[in-house]
């Protein structure tokens, strides 16, 4: 008997042990993580000057509550906001980043209507979930926070009609991860902050899984020539260690004056000390360049594998946030367990995704390591003829 509610679908396996890119189990046997535990260990496993950040700090003080200042949640927030002009609120989760982002943005408005889109993720806390486009993720909780309204993703049709005066805010990934490793379209993205501009709306973008360099650039945001005005990060953020950030422009700091939210672990001395030296690591222009390099190897390598496989449909996204198509959900589910066989660990996105999400620090070895394992998986039936 397990002393766990079953809401996770737990494989017969168990890490005890990482280095770098590389996850040992319960058995000794090592592997190849393309995983990243969900998009976090972006500088890899047992990083030791993390390790090190971590321990000094945990010698001196491990929780203050924010009844008091912190200048340690003021070095990262500033850190994060990169020279522009942008406030920070910091929590535990990607979930409660955007449930603060939500809340901000109906407050600051005055409004209600929040516009999200179809297979979008947001996380599974109720304002977060009512804000998530998957009906099999709102199943058996309703009924869900009111006006939230889907919209079809990479689809201008409905933008007009839907972004109004009546809007508060639009949430949007700009590369939908558990939705499917779906890249949003510039011009589309470019849009939507027009229509919120002229409409008095806030742009809201869930930098959850995309942001901490992992789409090659810092944010995934800067990508698109645009500045939203709030934004939430997670995951990447504390490589492991639990910690979320919601950003918005300082003109919506009144909104959030005393009483108006708060969290008894946010922003605790762990966490900021991590999450500061994860920060100072990644947002370089070398270390950002060297994703973009390995991003584009890793794409250029899988489309190449993809034209010699009937099992592929299509390869997309952005840096080293990859994802591989295939023909249908068994051909995903066969693939996971054959490249799990091989040494490699990948992950699911939707139905039919085999979603790649590597350390930040991976090597180029790894990458042709990789490639090998997918393609001796994933053309299989060409090899066995």
């Amino acid at each position: 008997m397990s002393y766990l509610f079953p809401n996770y679908q737990r494989k017969d396996i168990q890490w005890v042990k990482g280095e770098k890119s590389t996850l040992t189990d319960q058995k000794g046997q090592n592997y190849l993580d393309f995983t990243s535990g969900i998009g976090v260990m972006n500088l890899g496993y047992n990083d030791s000057e993390l390790n090190q950040v971590l321990a000094e700090q945990a010698a001196q003080l491990w929780h203050a509550p924010n009844l008091y200042e912190s200048q340690l949640q003021e070095k990262t927030a500033e850190q994060l906001a990169k020279g522009k002009d942008y406030v920070a609120y910091f929590c535990n989760s990607g979930a409660e980043a955007n449930e603060a982002a939500i809340k901000l943005a109906r407050k600051a408005t005055g409004r209600s209507k929040i516009l999200s889109f179809t297979n979008s993720f947001h996380g599974r806390t109720y304002g977060a979930m009512s804000a998530t486009g998957q009906t099999s993720i709102q199943e058996g909780f309703h009924p869900l926070v009111p006006d939230f309204d889907y919209l079809p993703f990479n689809d201008d049709s409905s933008l007009v009609q839907q972004i109004d005066q009546q809007t508060a805010a639009v949430l949007l990934e700009l590369v939908q991860g558990e939705g499917g490793v779906i890249p949003a379209d510039q011009q589309w993205v470019k849009k939507i902050e027009q229509l919120c501009h002229e409409n008095g709306a806030l742009l809201i973008i869930d930098e959850i899984q995309t942001g901490i360099g992992r789409t090659g650039t810092f944010y995934a945001y800067e990508q698109y020539q645009i500045e939203p005005d709030i934004f939430t990060l997670a995951k990447g953020l504390g490589n492991g260690f639990p910690v979320g950030a919601m950003l918005g422009k300082s003109a919506l700091a009144e909104a959030f004056g005393p009483g108006s939210h708060g969290s008894t672990f946010g922003g605790n001395n762990l966490a900021m000390q991590v999450a500061s030296k994860v920060v100072d690591r990644i947002n370089t222009p070398n270390f950002l360049l060297d994703v973009q390099k390995k991003g584009d190897r890793l794409s250029k390598e899988l489309h190449q594998l993809a034209e010699k496989s009937s099992l592929v449909k299509e390869v997309r996204g952005k840096g080293l946030m990859l994802g591989i198509e295939l023909i249908d959900q068994e051909t995903l589910i066969w693939a996971m367990d054959q490249l799990k066989i091989e040494g490699l660990i990948t992950l699911k996105a939707g139905q039919t995704v085999l979603r790649l999400l590597p350390p930040l620090i991976i090597t180029e070895e790894e990458i042709t390591q990789a490639v090998e394992q997918l393609e001796k998986v994933l053309c299989k039936e060409q090899i066995n003829d």
